[in-house]
C-alpha cells in the first residue's frame, strides 16, 4: 500500500534491538523518523547508521525521536551494531533497529525495491524516510534506490523547516537553512502579513508586477 502525506501512518508491533514496540505509542506525541535499509551487514547501511548515530543529540533537541528497519532479526541487528559503531567513530546506536524478516512492515509501508533482490529471491526494502508528526501524520517521505545512501544533513534542514511551517505562515525557499529568511506564504494578505511578522517583510519587485515573493525574518531565529 501507498502512503500519502497527510495520511495517519500505519501502525505495528515489530521486535527491535532495543525490546518490542508499538510504533503509534513509540511516536506518543512527538516528531518521528522511521527509516529504512536494505539489509544487515551491508556497507551503505553501516555509514548510514553511523552517521545518524553522530547526530542523535541533533535529533532530540529537535525533539525527534529515530527508528530504523531492516529486514533481518533482531540478534543479527544486536551483532550488526558492533560494525556500525566501530566505522563511524563516535558514533552511538542509540535507537531502536526494527526487525522485519517477514517484509510485512516494509510491505505495509510501500518499501520493498523490486529491482534489489537478496540470496533468496526476496526484494530488499528501498532507503525510505518517513517523517511522522505529533498528531502521527505523515508530513513527508522521501524514498532512494539501495544503492544510493541518503544525507541526512538534510533531513535535518527537512525537520527545521517542517517543525518552523507547521508554527507559522511561511514557506522556506530553495537551499534554506535554519536562521536565513523565510517566505510569507500567499493566502496571507500583505494587511495579514504586517500584523503577524512584526520584523516585517519585503516585496522583490519580478517582471510580472505580482508581488507574490516576500521575504521575511525566520520568526523564530
Amino acid at each position: 500500500m501507498g502512503i500519502n502525506l497527510a495520511d495517519v501512518v500505519p501502525d505495528f508491533k515489530a521486535e527491535t534491538s532495543q525490546g518490542d514496540t508499538q510504533w503509534h505509542d513509540y511516536i506518543d506525541g512527538s516528531w518521528a523518523i522511521l527509516f529504512s535499509h536494505p539489509g544487515d551487514f551491508t556497507p551503505v547501511c553501516t555509514t548510514e547508521l553511523g552517521q545518524v548515530g553522530k547526530l542523535q543529540k541533533e535529533f532530540a533537541q529537535r525533539g525527534v525521536k529515530l527508528a530504523a528497519l531492516s529486514c533481518n532479526d533482531t540478534e543479527s541487528h544486536k551483532a550488526w551494531i558492533k560494525d556500525i559503531e566501530a566505522y563511524t567513530p563516535g558514533s552511538k546506536v542509540d535507537y531502536p533497529i526494527i526487525s522485519d524478516p517477514k517484509r510485512e512492515i516494509a510491505v505495509l509501508y510501500g518499501m520493498l525495491d523490486p529491482d534489489e533482490i537478496d540470496k533468496a529471491g526476496i526484494p530488499l526494502t528501498a532507503r525510505a524516510v518517513f517523517i511522522v508528526g505529533p498528531d502521527k501524520k505523515l508530513k513527508l517521505s522521501i524514498l532512494y534506490p539501495a544503492t544510493t545512501g541518503r544525507n541526512f544533513s538534510e533531513v535535518l534542514r527537512v525537520i527545521d523547516s517542517l517543525q518552523l511551517t507547521a508554527k507559522y505562515s511561511v514557506a522556506t525557499p530553495v537551499n534554506w537553512q535554519h536562521g536565513d529568511k523565510v517566505m510569507v506564504t500567499p493566502n496571507l494578505s500583505d494587511e495579514q502579513a504586517t500584523e503577524k511578522f512584526s520584523k516585517g517583510f519585503e516585496k522583490k519587485e519580478v517582471p510580472s508586477g505580482k508581488g507574490y515573493i516576500r521575504l521575511t525574518p525566520q520568526p523564530n531565529a
